[in-house]
């Protein structure tokens, strides 16, 4: 069990209003874990569709920290990242591929996107979740920022999800080449 003590900077929770904002709190480090994250994947990948999906999604993810930081703002708080234990699980978990895989581009290029997919879904689940929360107070201002966040987020899972089996599929045929050649 995390002990509060493990949370700096956290309060307790005692209504509605504080429960968002540790929320979004979470997903604003999320956010930031992530930014630096596709940064390395852009350098890691070798696959220029990928490649561009990643450098068109880290752009969008400096606007999303943007609109997070204007969401704090709305609600008359200063921006404060929560540590989000989710998000440096995800990222660790990539790493670990990466490193494991290394001497294989295709396979690193397939374990990038499938760790892009995971984190897309991750985000998706949060936006929603916000949403619902800014609906509820009545916050109409905060609710269009977070869902022009959740559509970026579902737009790059799809391109993610519809990239994924080219990816397999080259993949799968380096595996091939590199199995003749080993004859």
């Amino acid at each position: 069990m995390v002990q509060l003590s493990e949370r700096p900077g956290t309060k307790k929770i005692t209504n509605l209003q504080d429960k968002f904002i540790y929320e979004l709190g979470g997903i604003y480090d999320a956010e930031h874990r992530f930014l630096e994250a596709q940064q390395l994947m852009w350098q890691y990948s070798q696959h220029s569709q990928l490649k561009s999906l990643l450098e068109t999604h880290i752009g969008e993810t400096e606007q999303q920290i943007r609109n997070l930081e204007q969401v704090f703002r709305t609600l008359g708080q200063q921006p404060q990242r929560v540590t989000c234990d989710a998000a440096a699980g995800l990222i660790s978990d990539g790493q670990k591929l990466t490193l494991l895989s290394a001497d294989n581009p295709q396979i690193v290029d397939l374990g990038l996107a499938g760790g892009q997919a995971k984190v897309e879904q991750l985000e998706i689940a949060a936006y929603r979740a916000l949403i619902r929360g800014a609906e509820q107070m009545g916050q109409n201002e905060v609710v269009q920022l977070l869902q022009q966040n959740l559509q970026q987020e579902e737009q790059t899972a799809k391109k993610i999800e519809q990239h994924l089996p080219q990816l397999l599929k080259e993949a799968k045929s380096a595996e091939g080449s590199n199995a003749n050649r080993s004859r």
